[in-house]
């Protein structure tokens, strides 16, 4: 893309805060952006080529939603740390393994998505992201949810499509999840703890595509317990 095309666009916004530059073939961050790090509150490069995120990326202060879906990253610099305001780090479609413990400081994180990366192992250390919402960890390679998960301060996370066999019981112990999809994965009915059932505060459970039948699930202990959330809040949003 010419020069005078990147101008006019950090021109703009310069203006509205917005920096958006989609599906145009660039294989890194915009160098010319740091002149707007004290303006950018929102960056959108999804679709493009990217494969490393810069350091620099810390300095932009007013940053609240970060977006790189679709790109060709494979790690997150620990700098991104810095972004105190930032409430969307939308990830999705790249080839990152692991997270950098860093990215529990980024205490105004509302929503974090990762769908389709490489991620193996279920990221830990997020349990001081006491405003998330969402945490989107589909379409990866996670094959259990450990202990840690209890610490988590969200009320949806996203696991459909991965290769769960394990279910940790603590899952029940998250203090605002309400939504847990797991569609597609490996559990079997004795994957799954009685605790999400009878003791959590999931309103939503989708498994449907593991390896038991999901009308089996009513012959499970709690399950009265759970078909009572579930339908309040159907009807709260009726």
């Amino acid at each position: 893309m010419g020069n005078s095309a990147l101008k006019s666009h950090l021109e703009t916004s310069q203006k509205t805060g917005v920096f958006q530059l989609t599906e145009k073939g660039l294989l890194e961050f915009p160098e010319e952006l740091q002149r707007l790090t004290a303006n950018l509150r929102t960056v959108d490069l999804s679709g493009n080529k990217i494969e490393v995120l810069p350091a620099a990326v810390g300095k932009f202060l007013q940053l609240k939603t970060l977006t790189l879906n679709n790109n060709r990253l494979t790690c997150l610099p620990s700098e991104i740390s810095q972004l105190k305001k930032l409430e969307t780090l939308s990830l999705n479609g790249n080839r990152i393994q692991m997270l950098p413990p860093s990215l529990g400081q980024l205490k105004a994180l509302r929503t974090l998505c990762l769908s389709g990366n490489h991620i193996s192992e279920f990221p830990t250390g997020l349990g001081s992201l006491r405003n998330l919402d969402l945490l989107d960890l589909s379409r990866n390679k996670i094959q259990n949810v450990p202990l840690e998960v209890s610490e988590l301060q969200t009320i949806e996370i996203n696991l459909n499509q991965n290769q769960i066999s394990i279910l940790s019981p603590e899952v029940s112990k998250c203090p605002r999840l309400k939504v847990l999809r797991l569609e597609e994965n490996c559990l079997e009915l004795s994957s799954i703890p009685l605790s999400i059932l009878k003791d959590s505060q999931v309103s939503l459970f989708s498994v449907e595509g593991n390896l038991f039948e999901v009308k089996n699930l009513r012959d499970l202990d709690g399950y009265d317990q759970y078909m009572e959330r579930f339908t309040a809040t159907k009807k709260k949003f009726a």
